[in-house]
């Protein structure tokens, strides 16, 4: 009996112990972003110089946050394709650098995904989610605006749906944020226009419960290959339709 009581308190201990590492390990890596992200706000110094003027096909741009940045390119070689995501930003660092980022590039077509990293601080500021949201759709139809005004097509993504939240995760989450996205994906929808696409990604990505699909899933925000592949198939059939 003693013996089994020991096993199992060791086996408390040591599952104690590794969900300390793992708390120590997440709280590391947000400290890291924090300090990186007070020397550069916007994440200029991302992308430092910019690619020499396509001669022969027009460019598509991926812009926005780590879903956009991990976004693989879909196969179609009438395109040139070029990354201009980061990791971790929201939607008022990415509006702030988008003349840096986007303009020199001259592109055709701008895909935009962001509004993750905005929607996620609703378990921090739950007060505030009215005015996340609100703050968020703002910054997402200046990006808009700013990409029309370049003579660029948009193709607006909605926002990826979330997946099941880890443990160490779970403090720092409400269930309002896959709420929030649901919302904000909405507010999206009314900015199709003649030069505005509509990208249903979320529709794509998610389950029957609205949660991001597992089998597409690398963690709780970001897709694994074979969701960016379910992505791009559905992608191909619109960049076609253009006809640039």
């Amino acid at each position: 009996m003693r013996f089994t009581v020991l096993m199992g308190a060791i086996a408390v201990l040591g599952a104690s112990i590794a969900l300390n590492v793992i708390l120590f390990s997440q709280a590391k890596k947000y400290y890291l972003e924090l300090n990186e992200t007070r020397l550069d706000p916007v994440g200029l110094s991302t992308y430092s110089t910019s690619p020499s003027p396509s001669q022969n096909r027009p460019r598509v741009v991926f812009f926005g946050d780590s879903r956009a940045e991990n976004w693989t390119f879909p196969e179609m070689s009438q395109y040139e394709f070029i990354d201009r995501g980061i990791s971790s930003q929201t939607s008022v660092q990415a509006i702030q650098r988008f003349q840096q980022h986007v303009r020199p590039l001259q592109p055709r077509v701008i895909i935009v995904q962001v509004g993750i990293n905005d929607l996620k601080t609703i378990a921090l500021f739950p007060e505030r989610k009215a005015e996340i949201i609100a703050n968020c759709r703002s910054n997402i139809e200046r990006i808009v605006q700013e990409s029309k005004a370049l003579g660029a097509i948009v193709i607006l993504t909605t926002i990826f749906p979330v997946g099941d939240v880890p443990l160490q995760r779970q403090s720092f989450w409400s269930d309002e944020i896959g709420q929030a996205v649901q919302e904000m994906n909405r507010e999206l929808a009314a900015l199709a226009s003649d030069r505005v696409m509509i990208f249903d990604a979320f529709s794509i990505l998610a389950d029957s419960q609205g949660k991001l699909r597992s089998d597409y899933r690398m963690d709780e925000l970001h897709l694994n290959q074979q969701g960016y592949s379910r992505l791009n198939q559905a992608l191909i059939e619109p960049l076609e339709m253009l006809k640039l």
